[in-house]
């Protein structure tokens, strides 16, 4: 184990025995590291926090702290980190609440640029990029593949579903469907991620689905019901890619952004 000097680690901490961390760190005592993850110097690691394999934390972060809810009153909730992921510099990532799964959840293969806040019960998948500056109030869930661009602020309990895009500064206020591109403030759609589909292996008819699934809700003037069933139509015809909206309509919480 590779842990500088000047590092504080509480006991009771479990640590793998090929973790590395930096000067300064401070590792609390209900913290799980699991093998291959490096930490960088002058990080705190707090709260019932388990952070998993292979990951890179870089200095200057805040990981396990209580949450930023008045109505927190010391619960055991907790943070938990997948795999391989990078957490770049100043990012702050609360412990759940009691009032909601009283976890926060980041997956694997997730990309975190600098100052990335993740709030209380969050829940990011995997393979995701948040650009810096990043911000997501509580309850916010993130599906797989997500890109969020930069300064990026997503209200409390919206829903962005898998392979979805936002813009550099935008406002997010209501859920964003699978698949689209979202800008501004209020942020409204703007077509689909075709270039990111492409990326991931979607084949040019499975796109060319998405793409009419999307003029569905957004370019035929129909309302969203009728558009959710006309996209569940399609879906229950074999055209599988379309299964993550329909999944997505039946958990949104806050309405889809129009």
């Amino acid at each position: 184990m590779a842990i500088h000097p000047t590092a504080i680690i509480a006991d009771g901490a479990q640590i793998a025995p090929d973790v590395e961390i930096g000067a300064y760190s401070i590792i609390g005592a209900n913290v799980e590291i699991d093998s291959g993850t490096w930490v960088g110097p002058h990080v705190v690691i707090e709260g019932h926090t388990r952070i998993g394999k292979n990951n890179r934390i870089f200095q200057f972060c805040s990981l396990g702290a209580m949450p930023q809810d008045k109505k927190y009153a010391g619960e055991p909730t907790r943070l938990e980190i997948g795999d391989n992921n990078t957490i770049r510099e100043f990012c702050t990532f609360n412990i759940g609440t009691a009032q909601d799964g009283g976890v926060t959840r980041v997956g694997n293969d997730n990309w975190i640029m600098a100052y990335v806040h993740l709030a209380h019960d969050c829940q990011v998948g995997n393979h995701t990029i948040f650009a810096n500056n990043a911000t997501l109030a509580g309850h916010v869930h993130i599906g797989d593949w997500v890109i969020l661009g930069g300064f990026t602020s997503v209200h409390q309990f919206c829903h962005i579903g898998a392979h979805a895009m936002t813009a550099f500064s935008s406002a997010v206020a209501q859920d964003v469907p699978p698949y689209v591109m979202a800008h501004g403030n209020r942020a409204v759609p703007s077509g689909i991620n075709a270039e990111g589909l492409k990326r991931r292996g979607f084949t040019a008819e499975q796109i060319r689905n998405i793409r009419n699934a999307y003029k569905s809700l957004y370019r035929k003037g129909l309302s969203f019901d009728e558009a959710k069933a006309e996209i569940t139509a399609q879906a229950a015809e074999g055209r599988d890619e379309l299964a993550l909206f329909v999944q997505f309509f039946d958990t949104a919480g806050r309405g889809i952004i129009r």
